[in-house]
């Protein structure tokens, strides 16, 4: 799989933007583990968790890549619940 299974419709412009951005990170291990965690959640997440999301995709890839695969401790700004589930959803998925 190479990208979203999602469609966009039905979501407002926020959460099309941010699904979109996930998608299209720059590195395509980020984009797998962004964009497929974006594709089951977007529709579910509070509006707090939209804006965190939003702030988390502005780590750079090589940052955040290692702070998902425990290499690198996440600055504290960042290390919130949402950054769990995102980390707990690519332990979860085996093709990520």
């Amino acid at each position: 799989m190479t990208g979203s299974t999602r469609s966009s419709h039905g979501l407002d412009d926020r959460r099309k933007r941010l699904l979109f951005r996930c998608w299209h990170r720059g590195t395509r291990e980020m984009d797998l583990i962004l964009g497929r965690f974006a594709d089951a959640t977007i529709a579910d997440l509070s509006d707090q968790e939209i804006g965190e999301l939003e702030h988390l995709i502005e780590v750079p890839d090589p940052d955040l890549y290692a702070a998902l695969t425990g290499d690198k401790v996440l600055a504290a700004e960042y290390a919130t619940a949402l950054f769990a589930r995102i980390k707990a959803f690519r332990l979860a998925d085996p093709s990520a």
